[in-house]
């Protein structure tokens, strides 16, 4: 992580402090790409912010944690349980805020691993609503912007309330329909047992702590840089994307943790801009200052199928109810992801 990111996260969520310090957070999924960047920037507001620490329970099962998520390191006021979900957990210390971000989100581990998605994004968030209403917690559930599936062109920017076109076959549908179905859980939890629960559905996040591995657009085209090979652009390289970069993202979370309605769901992203795959080839040039390689490529058997063609969030809402406001450019988040992947990538993915 880079410290800018991490002083602009403390400074995007400092109003929030007297919400958050001295509690006690439960953090799953803490291990992975967004668990880590959470464990971070807390750590900064517990030096720099909070007049007391909040203190945090970091639970991973490192399935898909990698290299970077393995590493035991713990900051201050921060513990480590290893743990899967989906089974029972026993904690020394009643939570009083639930970050659920356990899941598993490439779609190349999603593909290789479908029963545990399921299992993680039912079963698992089954468990910790069920804690939250034992705890009397507030809950974030982390959703997806899958759940819209391949939207109609019309419904784009995508609000909350557009109900997705999405298949229940399929190699992508372990993801997208477990996602759906967690979020049934959480307003069941809501509607019946008042549990206050709110959903993120977060939108290509992106930034410094990627795994090289992850198989997503970004890492990838990092990866391929980094050894100097020719991009591979799947398909056309019509389809597009916005891209959130990870600051931009936290902020979200973390206003939707404290100030989210409960019952509602949120898109976390930024709207701006929509770009085609060859677009953002011709962005990554812009930011490099020299043309770039690139090839059209077929998907290959470990990329899943039906990839939407348009992906794009109406933040009206997040704006208005948590005061969320995306700040960082394309090309500035670009700088800084690529700047930090040419440091720590390999180029042998």
């Amino acid at each position: 992580m880079l410290d800018t990111d991490l002083n602009e996260i403390a400074d995007g969520i400092r109003d929030l402090a007297p919400e958050l310090e001295g509690r006690h957070l439960l953090l799953t999924g803490g291990r992975g790409f967004l668990g880590r960047y959470f464990t971070a920037a807390l750590a900064r507001l517990n030096a720099d912010v909070f007049a007391k620490p909040m203190t945090i329970d970091v639970v991973d099962n490192l399935i898909t944690a990698g290299a970077e998520g393995s590493r035991d390191e713990n900051p201050p006021h921060t513990s480590f349980i290893r743990h899967d979900i989906t089974q029972p957990l026993e904690l020394r210390r009643t939570p009083d805020f639930i970050l659920h971000a356990a899941g598993i989100a490439s779609p190349f581990y999603y593909r290789a691993y479908p029963l545990e998605t399921l299992e993680v994004a039912v079963t698992g968030t089954r468990r910790m609503l069920e804690l939250a209403r034992e705890a009397r917690a507030r809950i974030l559930f982390f959703s997806s912007s899958e759940i819209y599936g391949d939207p109609d062109p019309r419904a784009v920017p995508i609000l909350e309330s557009y109900r997705g076109n999405v298949s229940c076959q399929g190699p992508r549908a372990c993801y997208d329909e477990s996602k759906r179905l967690g979020e049934t859980l959480c307003y069941i939890f809501h509607d019946r047992f008042g549990v206050s629960v709110s959903t993120v559905r977060p939108f290509n996040v992106y930034g410094p702590g990627m795994q090289e591995s992850d198989y997503r657009v970004l890492p990838n085209f990092a990866s391929r840089l980094k050894a100097r090979q020719p991009l591979h652009v799947y398909g056309r390289g019509n389809q597009t994307r916005t891209f959130c970069y990870v600051t931009d993202a936290i902020i979200g979370f973390i206003r939707a943790l404290v100030k989210g309605v409960p019952g509602e769901a949120y898109n976390i992203g930024n709207p701006e801009p929509e770009v085609s795959m060859l677009d953002l080839v011709k962005e990554i040039e812009a930011v490099l200052g020299r043309p770039v390689d690139y090839t059209l490529a077929t998907y290959p058997d470990s990329y899943p199928a039906d990839e939407p063609q348009r992906r794009c969030p109406d933040i009206r809402k997040a704006r208005l109810q948590l005061g969320y406001h995306p700040r960082i450019p394309l090309r500035e988040g670009l700088r800084r992801f690529l700047g930090w992947a040419d440091g720590i990538y390999t180029g042998k993915l």
